[in-house]
């Protein structure tokens, strides 16, 4: 790994800021997942839930926290680094100004066509009364959503360019909280005036979005100046045209991505009651580590790539990239291990509840095995893409993303009958994995190649550390049975997991991986 000033050593101190805060996030989110589970179960209402709250999602992914985050944040570092502070305050304003004409139409064009939309994503919805209707007005709710997210993402790029990550990364963890306690309030009130409960749900969740916007506007305040929002917008700003022109090809690609969760949708509409809602649950585990690992060190390593990007520093370029991957493989590909060995324990500890009974975590347990086959790939593809785009090309990233596409098709038709919803969790894997040795293949060739070699040799022993800590686990897991009451299995799952960690921290020092060592060095400085 490099030695090189603003090489592993920051990347690992950046990415820990993020990772904290993501942790935090991605347990209230675990949270949230828990009273949706304790509450609904994987009932109608639930699989209506998910189904409304994918469509504004999708549209995010795609305009807010994907292609418009990356493209944002290149001209943004751009601006900032060569032009006065007036300048780039205008670009700001001028951002905000267009996304809030675009998004607020898309906004009202989502909630008029919302049942039409609905019946195109789960059909299926249709033959089971009321279903189309509760998804629909639940959609028509979150809408909204989508411009708020889309503020916050804008906010989150600033912050970010400027060297703020921990505050930026919180704000989805407010998110979250709001989700649970407004969401989780009106939940347990509406019915009492005849209103089906999930629909708090649906109004926490866009309380959570405006949430996510606000909390980030102090900081914004600070690094921009109170008068900010005094400067006058140019809707034909230059920078915003240059934005726009990474946006579109880029939009294109993401809308590959986009459209494998549409189809998705609607295979598992297909499937038995309750297969989107476990696929979901299943998912929800498998986005923690993506988040904390893969995300948290996206978003750390995207300025550093858009500055050696800047300056045609191609060496340097594919030595943050190897830093960046080889420490996300360090943290993901134990998680996956770990998902595999544990991931029924896991899931009758944080969902088995209420509605929420012993068939579900089986079902979901099944999804979530395959789904944890590709999480190194998943975290991987956060943190290649964003390099495509610092070097302007997005070609490879949308063909790739396409391909995917055809790939997904293929795999859960031939496979759909079988498998059911584990079906579509496979394809997601194998899609995944095929898109980042591509993308890595393309991108090692267009730089003039990367420390392959280095990084090979910690994906060796990381694998062996991980295998062997598997092993320790499902060995231990073996001698013990399903403690009755919460508390017991509580201890039991949360003990496995310390142990395996444990076991995989010492193995890293006895095989020298490199990026667990450096990540445990920063964590002990700033201890």
């Amino acid at each position: 790994m490099t030695k090189e000033k603003r090489g592993g050593g920051g990347l690992a101190r950046s990415a820990g800021s993020v990772s904290i805060a993501v942790f935090l996030s991605r347990i209230l989110g675990l949270v949230r997942e828990q009273v949706l589970a304790a509450l609904f179960g994987a009932s109608n209402q639930m699989d209506a839930f998910v189904v409304a709250f994918r469509i504004p999602n999708l549209l995010r992914d795609l305009f807010a926290e994907g292609a418009l985050s990356s493209a944002f944040v290149t001209v943004f570092t751009e601006y900032d680094t060569n032009f006065s502070q007036k300048e780039t305050i205008r670009l700001v304003t001028s951002v905000l100004s267009v996304l809030t004409l675009i998004v607020s139409l898309i906004v009202i064009l989502g909630m008029i066509f919302s049942k039409e939309i609905v019946v195109l994503m789960a059909p299926d919805f249709g033959e089971i009364p009321g279903k189309i209707e509760l998804t629909t007005i639940m959609t028509r709710i979150m809408c909204p959503f989508l411009l708020a997210i889309s503020t916050a993402s804008v906010f989150m790029g600033i912050l970010n360019a400027r060297g703020h990550f921990f505050l930026p990364s919180l704000a989805s963890a407010l998110f979250n909280l709001s989700s649970i306690l407004i969401g989780g309030a009106l939940a347990l009130y509406l019915p009492r005036y005849g209103i089906e409960g999930i629909i708090g749900m649906a109004i926490g969740t866009l309380a959570g979005g405006i949430s996510q916007m606000a909390i980030q506007l102090p900081l914004i305040f600070k690094e921009l100046g109170r008068g900010f929002l005094t400067i006058r917008p140019l809707l034909n700003h230059p920078g915003v045209k240059k934005i726009v022109k990474l946006m579109v090809p880029a939009i294109i690609g993401l809308s590959a991505t986009q459209i494998n969760i549409f189809i998705n949708t609607n295979f598992a509409s297909q499937c038995a009651p309750g297969s989107v809602a476990w696929l979901n649950y299943s998912f929800r585990l498998i986005l923690f580590p993506i988040g904390v690992f893969g995300v948290a060190i996206s978003i750390a390593s995207m300025p550093r790539f858009a500055k050696e990007a800047a300056r045609d520093n191609m060496r340097s370029l594919g030595a943050a990239l190897s830093d960046s991957l080889a420490l996300a493989l360090s943290l993901t590909i134990p998680a996956a291990v770990g998902l595999w060995v544990l991931g029924e324990d896991i899931i009758r500890l944080i969902f088995e509840r209420g509605a929420f009974h012993p068939f579900d975590t089986l079902m979901t347990t099944e999804a979530l095995k395959l789904y944890a086959v590709g999480l190194f790939a998943y975290s991987c593809v956060k943190i290649i893409v964003p390099v495509f785009y610092a070097l302007d090309d997005t070609k490879w990233p949308v063909m790739t993303s396409f391909l995917a596409v055809a790939m997904n098709v293929v795999i859960v038709i031939s496979t759909l009958n079988t498998l059911q919803h584990r079906a579509i969790a496979l394809s997601t894997s194998i899609t995944m994995i095929s898109n980042f040795f591509i993308l890595a293949v393309v991108l090692y060739m267009k730089i003039g190649g990367f420390p392959v070699s280095t990084l090979l040799k910690e994906v060796a022993k990381i694998a062996i550390a991980s295998s062997l800590m598997g092993l320790v686990v499902g060995w231990l897991a073996s001698l013990t049975g399903v403690p009755s009451s919460f508390t017991g299995r509580a201890v039991l799952t949360l003990g496995l997991v310390g142990i395996g960690g444990i076991t995989y921290w010492g193995l890293s020092f006895i095989l020298n991986i490199v990026a667990v060592k450096e990540l445990t060095q920063k964590l002990l400085r700033r201890a």
